[in-house]
């Protein structure tokens, strides 16, 4: 456990407070939704009163009011975590693409991580991160790389992949290209192995997400080059699948369509309440999900003002999203197929898809509904909206981690018509990304990702 330590020590210590506030925390900001954030970690619902004086001080009279706001409304629950552990040591590969830069923005707000190093490409190596990435030219980082709390330290500096000494690392987040990820996956679990450290890795790419070889290579266009860690992934749909997270030593995050199709259907698959071959995805997509590389196709005037299809009748994520509705009816990693259309449209960020099933005999659309309700009832990213006329919007969950999903009678014969919205950089990469972090290293869920979206 890292100890704490800085200015406010003793103050706190009066409170009784040292052994739960991270020095980290309080040198950023002493306001509610870190003591929110505080109660969550220990269920500390009976804060002492802290005295009158103390009140004037400042900074720290927000932090007074604070927990006399939080002693009157938190509510007594058992302690999630005993104390809180020296945050884990962070490196993402590929930091400067959108899904890379994404995570340091999630990370910068989360209290149990230490971004240690950011790599890109030999242009940019070397270069200070906010003068690749701007929007982080002025960003404070708390906690240096000897753990004292820095309220003035900036972001590291950009490295190539290889200049990262893993040993001192705890997680990797791999946002690099599919095909060149498996190589370097490959050789840093090799590298753990050899050295005796332990290192976990969530992977943001393609290439750990397929498990049947052959399916892998007939959509990516050669053989896999890490079968054995291609079999030893979790594929992390984190809803889906928390306790394979949990102890993983990889998780192949799920792509951005696959994620908002499948958490609508794979619950319906698994109850047997839809039809297996009458399955039709819709998708439209911000121009983030293409990608920060320069391509004519992604030029302001070729996405503005217009709206197309691509990859039909072979976009990759067909079957990954195949082979999640393929398990989920037991029928191993194929069997069912999907008609399935993604399309560009003139926004950053956002996926909405309208899916189109034919529910079972004796089945309605308003059984869907309720399976659905119950499947995310204790969610708290996944919403099945209650209003029956409440259309998903992408505006609804932009900058969050959110899901919002609506179920509708179709004017067809047994047909019903299934909407949902998802932010496709975070839920549908690097929030997902940092959800399964929580879940791989004991933490919180939510932690991190509790901002609301944005809006307007």
């Amino acid at each position: 456990m890292m100890p704490v330590g800085g200015p406010f020590l003793s103050t706190l210590t009066d409170f009784r407070l040292g052994k739960m506030i991270h020095a980290r925390q309080i040198a950023q900001e002493t306001g509610y939704q870190d003591l929110c954030l505080l109660g969550r970690l220990h269920g500390c619902a009976h804060l002492p009163q802290p005295p009158s004086a103390f009140v004037s001080l400042h900074p720290l009279g927000t932090l007074c009011g604070a927990l006399r706001r939080y002693r009157r409304a938190i509510v007594a629950r058992p302690p999630i975590l005993s104390s809180i552990p020296a945050p884990a040591r962070v490196a993402i590969f590929g930091a400067a693409g959108y899904t890379g830069s994404e995570l340091v923005r999630l990370l910068l707000r989360h209290p149990l991580a230490h971004i240690q190093h950011l790599t890109g490409t030999e242009r940019t190596a070397g270069l200070p991160y906010g003068s690749v990435c701007p929007q982080f030219a002025y960003a404070s980082v708390v906690g240096g790389s000897d753990g004292e709390p820095d309220p003035v330290a900036r972001l590291p500096t950009m490295q190539r992949n290889e200049e990262v000494d893993l040993s001192r690392v705890d997680v990797v987040f791999c946002c690099l290209p599919h095909a060149a990820t498996q190589d370097i996956v490959s050789r840093m679990m090799r590298d753990a192995d050899v050295g005796g450290y332990a290192l976990r890795v969530v992977d943001l790419s393609a290439d750990f997400r397929l498990f049947n070889t052959a399916i892998y290579a007939q959509w990516y266009g050669g053989e896999h080059r890490a079968p054995q860690l291609q079999q030893e992934a979790v594929y992390g749909l984190t809803e889906m699948a928390r306790e394979q997270v949990r102890s993983a030593r990889l998780v192949a995050n799920p792509g951005c369509y696959p994620t908002a199709a499948q958490l609508p259907l794979i619950p319906l698959v698994q109850q047997r309440l839809i039809e297996l071959d009458d399955i039709v995805i819709d998708a439209k997509s911000g121009a983030t999900g293409a990608g920060r590389a320069a391509k004519e196709a992604n030029l302001f005037c070729e996405v503005t003002e217009g709206m197309h299809a691509y990859g039909v009748a072979n976009h990759r994520h067909a079957p990954e999203i195949e082979q999640g509705l393929s398990r989920a009816a037991g029928l191993g990693d194929e069997g069912v197929v999907v008609r399935f259309t993604p399309h560009l449209i003139p926004m950053a960020r956002g996926i909405l898809e309208t899916i189109y099933v034919r529910c079972r005999p004796g089945v309605r659309a308003t059984d869907l509904k309720q399976a659905l309700t119950k499947q995310y009832a204790g969610e708290r990213f996944v919403h099945v909206l209650a209003d029956a006329r409440q259309v998903p919007q992408t505006r609804h969950v932009r900058g969050s981690n959110h899901v919002l999903i609506n179920v509708f009678t179709d004017r067809s014969r047994d047909g019903a018509i299934i909407i949902s919205a998802i932010d496709n950089v975070v839920k549908g990469a690097s929030g997902q990304a940092l959800q399964n972090f929580n879940v791989m290293l004991g933490y919180p869920e939510t932690m991190g990702l509790e901002a609301p979206p944005l809006f307007p």
